[in-house]
């Protein structure tokens, strides 16, 4: 009996493309998700892919994506960005699917502000969690949920190995995307607000490593996380990198077949 392997799909805002590409080629090397978790980028786009599209479709939605078609921006009191676009855009892509629908099984992170507490969603509205997961503190307005204000998941749980075996993965294969980039300009507060989130985010991501059973980490540590530029370039990105870890991600898969697990 082959091990359940669930994959943990990291935030990084536009970098998280490149997961597409380590979907791509998992599938090409006929290696089969059972379970997804994903924190911003990386929840969008395990809902997405959990909502039935197959990749070439996913391909053409990421290179025609253009960020200010989705951003309605509001006047600062808790963000700049309303928010409301982007989640009528996800509902309408997810055809209005609820996250207990979707195949296979995805959670999505979130963190509630008030408490610092991490919230994953298991069922609900697929774009009101999306919403919430990727609502970068400063830049989205936070996300309402049944009383909580929700924010980003990479704040609390950048990749989320944790999450994705607890719901009963036996390997889990984690993909990072946000190589920390110390030559970036700096020079807005957008700019302040995504590095803060970056270095804040290091230190988590390093027990991560140790947790999964293989790390992807794309090299697109050379583009912005916020331009939504290169998207062909990050994509095959995590292309690269996946066809680079094939080998030990097969050689997981044979170990966990010992007798003890037969």
């Amino acid at each position: 009996m082959p091990p359940k392997i669930g994959l943990a799909l990291g935030s990084g805002g536009a970098r998280g493309f490149a997961h597409l590409g380590v979907l791509k080629v998992l599938q090409e090397e006929g290696i089969p998700i059972s379970y997804l978790a994903g924190s911003s980028i990386g929840a969008l786009v395990a809902v997405l892919y959990a909502s039935g599209h197959g990749l070439s479709r996913l391909y053409r939605l990421a290179k025609s994506f253009r960020r200010n078609d989705f951003l309605d921006w509001t006047v600062p009191k808790m963000g700049l960005i309303a928010g409301e676009r982007i989640t009528e855009f996800i509902r309408l892509l997810t055809k209005g699917r609820r996250i207990e629908e979707l195949s296979p099984p995805v959670a999505v992170i979130a963190a509630d502000l008030q408490t610092g507490e991490k919230v994953v969603f298991r069922q609900g509205d697929a774009a009101q969690a999306v919403r919430a997961s990727i609502s970068i503190p400063g830049i989205f307005v936070p996300a309402a949920v049944d009383g909580r204000l929700l924010v980003d998941g990479g704040v609390v749980d950048r990749v989320p190995v944790s999450v994705v075996r607890a719901m009963g993965a036996d390997l889990v294969i984690a993909v990072d995307v946000v190589p920390l980039n110390k030559e970036a300009e700096i020079a807005s507060l957008v700019d302040v607000i995504w590095k803060s989130l970056d270095i804040l985010q290091a230190e988590l991501v390093a027990h991560r490593e140790l947790a999964s059973d293989v790390m992807i980490r794309p090299r697109v540590e050379q583009y912005s996380s916020r331009a939504f530029t290169h998207i062909e370039d990050i994509i095959a990105r995590g292309e690269e990198e996946a066809r680079k870890q094939a080998g030990a991600i097969r050689q997981a898969i044979e170990q966990w077949k010992e007798p003890k697990h037969q």
